[in-house]
């Protein structure tokens, strides 16, 4: 009997431990740098042709909010424009989200390719390398 368990495997041409540690901390350091540029990243999202826009990080965090004067119209009618406002800025926040989300798809995916139950990667259950 051999003292490596792995011999087993096919002697020279076996599991290759090193190497596959090797691997998975390089992924580890390219997942770490792909959500570091998306934390830096911001994506803009708009309603009402313009009148509001709402700035998110590529993470999805709202960082900023701009009503153009255009929203707000008549002085007169200001409480029901307030309430138009506020569903301008949620309009624009989805907006926002999903261009953050798609943006954290194009980044993330590609890293993913090779892990089960990650976006672009394998099935659960499935082994991706």
């Amino acid at each position: 009997m051999t003292q490596n368990p792995f011999d087993a495997l096919g002697g020279g041409g076996g599991l290759d431990l090193g190497a596959l540690l090797q691997q998975a901390q390089q992924m580890q350091s390219d997942l770490q740098e792909a959500q570091a540029r998306l934390a830096d990243s911001t994506v803009e999202g708009s309603a009402a042709g313009g009148a509001v826009t709402v700035t998110v990080t590529g993470t999805g965090e709202l960082a900023g909010v701009t009503i153009s004067p255009a929203a707000v119209g008549d002085p007169e009618e200001l409480e029901d424009t307030l309430e138009d406002i506020g569903d301008m800025v949620v309009a624009a926040y989805r907006d926002a989200k999903a261009k953050a989300d798609e943006l954290a798809e194009q980044t993330l995916g590609p890293l993913a390719g090779g892990l089960p139950g990650m976006p672009g990667g394998g099935a659960p259950g499935q082994l991706g390398f």
